[in-house]
């Protein structure tokens, strides 16, 4: 107890009926019912309704209050009557008769309601976030988020692994994104990079004979913004394991997510072990290496169904090196017309030709593709798609990464369309055997399609044998809803493995000692068998907050435009601050 309050606003109950209190807290809601005031005080920890009879010292200045101006009030509990009781709050069994009160501090007229959820623009929001950060929404995702952290941390600790901090101020390293600079003052026009990941240092770590390591690591990356991701800034659970295997690191992390979700959420969430399903067949059956779960459909490779099959416009794009894929949308034969029509222009309006359609319905097949293939084609698109009475397919036709990519999205859409999404479920998996190179297709040469520092599959034979295109590598996401929450892999630990990697990459030796040059020599020491993942702290809460954008599980975010609109950042500096760094500016 101190002089401010002798309890909070949230823990009041019937039980303290006719004790004397004294709350201090803001006015979230002021009711006038003709000489009688009711006040809901609000503070961190909830509400509690004060009544002022007319009577009271200060009565008249209380009614002209700004609302989220800061009282202390003085009074007794009493038990609400029956009909008056507030179910939705912990404290709406009592309310306090107030005796007497003091202002502790005015407010303003506020820029937009704070007891209240309503459509204020965001950058309004977010240039006012103290205030946003009182709306209740937004106060629970903060406290969900320290909860989160606190319980991860607890979590990791049990199961032996040791956190240490590692740098903010790192060197550059081409690791995928944009990096943030910092310039040295001491060494003029040289630069620090703010860490995209603690990946170097965590290997580096292995390598010094610690056997778990983790830290809730900061990470930034010079990125555009997404609803799944912050343009600056953004936290992860780092963590790195020697002398493991790929399933070590599952069996090791997936009971820690398991628990985190099951602690604060209430859906069904998918038990240990989680799904592996491998790169390829992700890419087949849902067009995404990101695949949502929750919704049952599959997409299907449907070539050889219009192949001589009378339907000359998939004959023609198939000789010209086209795939055609299709989903089975079920029990949606019996729409209207109109419905595949709408569907027909809203592929169009995403850039495609149109999306072709049959369908099954009283044992015949219907549509304007279905009136030109053979029965044998449509026989075998039956067969393969597993199509029952009142289903129809729809197809997607064109050169196969861009088939897939719209097949995604048409899986996602008729998900929709269909009411289809297990919305109250959790669906984990891991995706699994990623391709160690790809096609860069800006340079239209070979480059690590992931993390360069990964363990290619077959160690340096794969590497000297192998098309570059055909190797796999032990690389890895885990993926929850559709959404990515981390990458990982098993590292290459071989100075001999890394040389010949990089060289594929188009890198010769020299370039690599220059760019990771302490890493190379490193495993010249002695380097174990390590490997680890980072899931994403803001996407874990994200999604047990069930909301749709990181802003609203972080405390300060930017916006899209990477601004801090509370702060004015970024900002520009004094030319003296400039001149001490060694900066010169090129005046537009």
């Amino acid at each position: 107890m101190n002089k401010y309050r002798s309890h909070n606003c949230g823990e009041l109950s019937s039980k303290d009926k006719d004790k004397n209190i004294f709350l201090s807290g803001w006015i979230n809601k002021k009711r006038d019912h003709g000489g009688l005031l009711f006040v809901d005080l609000r503070d961190h920890f909830g509400v509690t309704q004060c009544v002022f009879d007319s009577s009271i010292e200060g009565f008249k200045e209380l009614e002209s209050m700004k609302l989220e101006s800061i009282i202390k009030v003085t009074g007794k509990v009493v038990k609400r009557s029956e009909e008056t009781i507030n179910k939705n709050l912990p404290t709406g069994e009592i309310e306090i008769s107030v005796e007497n009160f003091s202002i502790l501090n005015q407010s303003d007229q506020i820029p937009f309601q704070i007891a209240v959820d309503d459509d204020t623009p965001e950058d309004l929001r977010l240039r006012y976030r103290y205030l946003d950060l009182r709306r209740e929404k937004i106060h629970k995702n903060v406290i969900l988020r320290s909860k989160v952290i606190n319980s991860i941390r607890n979590k990791m600790i049990a199961k032996g692994f040791l956190e240490v901090q590692t740098p903010i101020l790192t060197a550059s390293s081409p690791e995928g994104a944009r990096d943030f600079l910092v310039p040295s003052r001491l060494n003029k026009g040289k630069f620090y990079a703010l860490p995209q990941a603690p990946q170097i240092f965590k290997q580096l770590l292995m390598v010094s004979n610690f056997d778990k390591y983790f830290q809730i690591a900061p990470c930034f990356r010079d990125e555009d913004a997404r609803a799944d991701r912050s343009p600056g800034e953004f936290y992860q659970l780092d963590f790195e394991m020697a002398f493991v295997e790929q399933e070590d690191i599952f069996n090791e992390i997936e009971p820690v997510i398991f628990e985190i979700f099951k602690e604060y959420s209430d859906k069904n969430i998918s038990s240990p072990p989680f799904p592996r399903i491998k790169y390829r067949e992700s890419i087949e059956k849902y067009g995404s290496d990101k695949p949502d779960l929750r919704n049952p459909l599959e997409i299907k490779n449907l070539t050889e169904c219009f192949i001589d099959s009378g339907f000359k416009i998939f004959e023609n794009n198939i000789r010209n090196g086209c795939v055609v894929k299709g989903i089975r949308a079920p029990n949606s034969a019996e729409k209207p017309r109109t419905w595949f029509d709408k569907l027909n222009n809203w592929a169009r309006e995403n850039g495609q030709k149109g999306l072709g359609y049959v369908i099954y319905s009283e044992n015949e097949f219907k549509g304007p593709i279905a009136n030109n293939l053979k029965e044998k084609n449509l026989k075998l698109i039956s067969k393969l798609t597993a199509l029952e009475n009142g289903d129809s397919v729809f197809f997607i036709s064109d050169k196969e990464d861009h088939a897939n990519k719209f097949a995604s999205i048409v899986r996602n859409e008729l998900c929709n369309q269909l009411d289809l999404l297990k919305t109250n479920e959790f669906k984990f998996c891991w995706i699994v055997d990623y391709p160690m190179y790809e096609i860069n297709p800006t340079t239209n040469k070979i480059d690590f399609s992931h993390n360069p520092f990964s363990m290619p599959q077959g160690g340096l034979e794969s590497l000297k044998n192998k098309n570059p295109l055909d190797v796999l590598a032990w690389q890895f996401d885990i993926v929850c809803n559709g959404i990515e929450l981390s990458s990982g892999a098993i590292r290459n630990h071989k100075p001999e493995i890394m040389v010949k990697a990089f060289e594929i990459a188009g890198y010769d030796i020299d370039q690599l000692k220059k760019k990771f040059g302490f890493l190379f020599n490193a495993f010249k020491f002695g380097a174990p068998p390590h490997g680890g993942s980072a899931p994403g702290i803001d996407r874990m809460i994200m999604l047990l907050a069930d909301e749709e954008n990181l802003r609203e599980v972080v405390a300060f975010p930017m916006n899209q435009q990477a601004e801090d609109l509370m702060l004015c950042s970024p900002t520009e500096i004094p030319e003296k601050h400039l001149k001490e760094l060694g900066i010169l500016l090129k005046k537009k």
